[in-house]
């Protein structure tokens, strides 16, 4: 069973995560200010966090950052900040994953199932797939349906970036940080021609992407 901890001061909404998290069977711990998150996670690592930026006493990209120095639990921000700016400051300060409220459950449990997913840090990424299309990435192939598939050097920077943390969303400024160097995070222009060489390869519909996915201003994610 695994045990989220969830920190919002809204009742109402605790209240529902509570609820929702107990049947689909996971263990919950609540908290309603920033500094009992903190506490609680402190006394029990959980498996995954659900965090409100908006707290009365603790600004959640504090917590974020306060969790980032001494754990790699997943982080997904649940947040009524709507900007482009909100959600690149929450990713690059080391969360997972970012809903704007109000959001549906079923996207909520799809995305912490995704995050819950990931291999642990410093454990060697798997084999993985994209749709029909096996990747693996220590022997640096991709074999599909009709035998390998040529990916250039920058494809491939990119894509074990994207794989190493299924399901994360990824900022965009972090993939031209690590790609392309420090001085390049406004380049953005490069990563949709890259992107849109990806998925040509590997997408069975290159113009509706299902595995490769972009979050609009943000980042990306690869889907399992």
């Amino acid at each position: 069973m695994s045990h989220i901890l969830v920190v919002d001061d809204e009742p109402q909404l605790l209240r529902a995560l509570k609820i929702n998290l107990h049947a689909r069977h996971y263990s919950v711990l609540t908290a309603a200010t920033g500094q009992a998150a903190l506490d609680s996670a402190g006394q029990t690592t959980p498996d995954a966090v659900l965090l409100d930026l908006g707290l009365p006493d603790l600004d959640g990209i504090d917590i974020i950052r306060g969790l980032r120095a001494w754990s790699p639990v997943p982080i997904i921000v649940l947040s009524g900040r709507e900007s482009s700016a909100d959600k690149v400051r929450a990713l690059d300060a080391g969360a997972d994953d970012y809903l704007t409220k109000p959001f549906s459950m079923d996207e909520l449990f799809a995305r912490l199932r995704a995050v819950l997913r990931r291999p642990p840090v410093g454990q060697p990424v798997p084999r993985v797939t994209v749709g029909a299309y096996e990747i693996d990435v220590a022997a640096t192939t991709v074999t599909g349906p009709a035998g390998l598939v040529r990916l250039t050097p920058t494809e491939w920077k990119i894509l074990t970036l994207l794989v190493a943390t299924p399901g994360r969303l990824v900022p965009g400024r972090q993939i031209l940080r690590e790609v392309w160097g420090p001085d390049q995070e406004e380049r953005g222009n490069y990563l949709r021609v890259y992107f849109a060489g990806l998925r040509r390869k590997l997408e069975p519909n290159p113009a509706r992407p299902r595995y490769l996915v972009t979050e609009p201003g943000i980042g990306y994610r690869y889907q399992p």
